[in-house]
């Protein structure tokens, strides 16, 4: 399918085919017919795009100030890649949408395959043949709202909460600051509560437009005396600012225009120095509106599905998509006038061309059109064109057995940053396919990293008989049941930690290996030569670093004390990671990692564990807390993993006690090393390592040579038992032994 996309580096808006995306769980899968370009949110992007790397700076210092401590953290190298790498990455355009729905994800109600229905939300309602929309962001449309009207209902939404947050009654008038499109389709929602609206705008033409609609408007050079007579002299009882400017001349003018305490609603992006005399004097109330109304910016609204009860949130964002849809069927809402410009998506680039001035040519309304999408394949190869399906691959001969050929599920951003160059670079590795529900993510990596071909349907990894080795890259829910399908389909696979986040899943993926380990070599595997492998990410301990203190260690004769403190750093409660459904919290999803590495240097597993959090205080989710494990060999290990920190400060700090032993792991940069008097150091000045090349190189070793898994099944078991035993122990605030398995 077609995409609009914005490199963030280059400036360059570009049309490409993505493989169409596949409807989630919550989610319902749209056919786009129109969608509107935003004159205000997608210009500021495409500018900021076009800027070069000093004017992104200027413009963005808070970025710098990122870049800088990651360059303090992991070395210049590693930050000059991942900074160019994010920078490359496409981003979707485009926000506001309508179309016709053609699949439902689980668990989707109220909606119809064929229903006609109107999109909100960046990132869902994109510049893009096909769509895939949570169910809160969309709202049907009835026969009456044609598909270009309701490519508007994301505006409209928009100036409808700014509206409701002037709370205005039947009678009062009301000035509008600022007649692009935010601002005449304001004019109409005042009218349409009963309510008398007078324009304002610094364009002429803009003000003859509002005057032809029929509405009352005037030059902001007039705007002083007009409010005066179309009030009555009292001042206007509310102040919408549809403004696009960085000027405060819009809210000094609010403020002369209102009335004693009146309330001024910035309802677009201006310029907020508050002219304090004036508001002081009339004891006015300014509210900055945020975009469509309650639940906005909140994922459990808007990708969870969870709205808000009716009876104490009247007025959400879903309800404001609805509310305008039915002004416009109900006819008191007209924005055909407001459409200058029509563009197929095949030629999306000259709108920009024209929002961002290129074309010196004046503009309003500007809608994206799509013609029927072709029938193509859900995956692409890397000239965009399609590939069969898995079905149509099973004739293809299969690889060798000591071949490699990978398929990847999942595209996010830590496989962008991270894994993707690895894997690049590994020469034993055939990258093959790579899959991801977006279509986006799997296009892009196919491109720039050189998979054969994309796809949004895991199972058309899962069947090809060229890939022999799996790799599960995707959001921490999925990981169990696509590592039991990918061993069960005769697949090696690595699968990024977590390796389960539920006991019961993790018992499930034992029984597999149990399975495998079980049956004689000329039943094992689809390859008909030897059982697939498993491996999780557990980086550290392939590290350059990691693996010189495993051989320091390795002549100790005590047991070891091992202090480990971790600056995980700060995220909002709301993040997909502290969801036990989807991330499993921040201890299993990613404190096993360092659970991983204490029990490298041990050995063995932990056998019970001791953990205290400290109170969440409605701030963080269990994600301060301090860990002591107990080994078989009587060696302790103590991970503070900790969110309340800085950033700034290094991420990792690694204390280990053995034997006349002492040894410090400073963030994977540098390792000290002291026995018996003598002083060893080992750093990395330019590029942090934590081992993700070290792991894949060990990993296509075991493949290609036959041997053992690189980490053993005891510890991939022990590690993932250890992080529910420390939920346990956080819960009951008593020593909990871990199951091995």
């Amino acid at each position: 399918m077609k995409q609009l996309l914005q490199n963030l580096r280059t400036g360059e808006t570009t049309v490409e085919e993505v493989p169409r995306p596949a409807a989630r769980p919550g989610t319902v899968l749209v056919k786009t017919c129109a969608s509107l370009v935003s004159a205000g949110t997608e210009r500021m992007v495409v500018e900021f795009a076009e800027k070069s790397l000093v004017g992104k700076a200027r413009a963005r210092p808070d970025l710098v100030r990122q870049v800088l401590d990651k360059a303090r953290r992991e070395g210049v190298k590693a930050t000059i890649e991942a900074a160019f790498g994010r920078l490359d990455q496409p981003m979707p355009l485009g926000y506001s949408s309508s179309g016709v729905v053609t699949m439902l994800g689980e668990g989707v109600e109220g909606l119809q395959v064929g229903q006609p229905v109107a999109c909100a939300g960046g990132g869902y309602a994109v510049h893009a043949e096909y769509a895939v929309v949570p169910t809160n962001l969309l709202v049907p449309m009835p026969e009456q709202v044609d598909f270009e009207s309701g490519a508007f209902t994301t505006l409209g939404a928009i100036a409808l909460h700014g509206y409701r947050l002037a709370h205005t009654q039947i009678g009062e008038r009301l000035a509008v600051i600022g007649l692009g499109l935010l601002g005449l389709l304001s004019l109409g929602i005042v009218e349409a509560a009963g309510c008398q609206a007078l324009g304002i705008d610094l364009d002429e033409g803009r003000v003859n437009l509002a005057r032809q609609m029929g509405f009352e408007a005037v030059h902001r050079r007039q705007a002083e005396e007009a409010a005066l007579a179309f009030s009555r002299g009292r001042g206007c009882d509310a102040v919408l600012i549809c403004a696009d400017t960085s000027s405060a001349d819009p809210i000094e003018l609010a403020g002369i225009l209102a009335r004693d305490r009146a309330r001024v609603v910035a309802v677009g992006a201006v310029g907020l120095s508050l002219p304090r005399k004036i508001y002081y004097e009339k004891e006015l109330t300014l509210v900055n509106s945020r975009s469509y109304g309650p639940g906005r910016y909140d994922p459990s609204y808007e990708e969870g599905g969870q709205d808000y009860p009716i009876g104490y949130v009247r007025w959400t964002e879903g309800r404001n998509l609805e509310a305008f849809v039915e002004l416009l069927a109900s006819g008191q809402l007209d924005v055909q006038p407001l459409i200058t410009h029509r563009f197929p998506i095949a030629e999306a680039h000259k709108a920009y061309e024209l929002i961002t001035g290129k074309s010196r040519e004046s503009f309003l309304g500007v809608l994206l059109t799509y013609g029927e999408p072709s029938d193509e394949q859900p995956a692409i190869d890397m000239a965009g064109k399609p590939m069969p399906r898995a079905d149509q691959l099973k004739a293809v001969q299969p690889l060798k057995t000591d071949a490699i050929g990978l398929g990847v599920l999942g595209a996010g951003n830590f496989a962008k940053a991270v894994l993707f160059p690895v894997l690049q670079k590994t020469p034993s590795l055939m990258l093959v396919g790579v899959v991801s529900a977006s279509g986006l993510n799997a296009g892009y990596a196919a491109r720039k990293y050189g998979f054969s071909y994309a796809a949004t349907d895991e199972t058309q990894i899962l069947d090809d008989p060229k890939v022999n080795t799996v790799a599960v890259l995707t959001r921490h829910y999925m990981h169990a049941r696509q590592v039991i399908t990918a061993l069960h389909a005769g697949k090696h696979v690595f699968c990024e930690k977590p390796l389960a986040i539920k006991p019961g899943e993790l018992e499930e993926i034992t029984a597999v290996l149990q399975g495998l380990s079980s049956l004689p070599d000329d039943e094992a595997g689809s390859q008909g030569k030897r059982s697939p492998l498993l491996m999780v990410g557990f980086n550290r301990r392939f590290s350059p670093h990691g693996k010189a203190l495993k051989e320091f260690l390795l002549s100790r004769q005590e047991p070891l004390v091992a202090h480990y403190i971790v600056n995980a750093g700060y995220l909002p409660p709301e993040h997909w990671l502290h969801d036990p459904e989807q991330g499993g919290g921040r201890i299993i999803g990613e404190g096993c990692h360092f659970i991983d590495f204490l029990t490298f240097l041990v050995g063995e597993p932990p056998i019970s564990v001791v953990a205290r959090s400290l109170p969440d205080a409605g701030r963080y989710r269990a994600d301060n807390v301090v860990m002591t494990f107990t080994f078989p060999d009587g060696s302790l290990g103590t991970i503070s993993y900790l969110a309340n920190g800085d950033r700034a400060f290094p991420k990792e700090r690694l204390e280990v006690f053995a034997g006349g032993r002492v040894a410090v792991l400073h963030d994977y940069r540098w390792l000290e090393m002291i026995y018996a008097g003598k002083r060893r150091v080992v750093r990395s000045l330019l590029k942090q390592d934590k081992g993700h090349k070290g792991e894949w190189q060990a990993f296509s070793d075991a493949i290609q040579e036959g041997g053992a898994p690189p980490i053993p099944y005891r510890d991939l078991i022990g590690v993932t038992s250890a992080t529910f035993a420390v939920l346990e122990a956080m819960r009951t605030r008593e020593r909990v032994d871990i199951q091995l398995g």
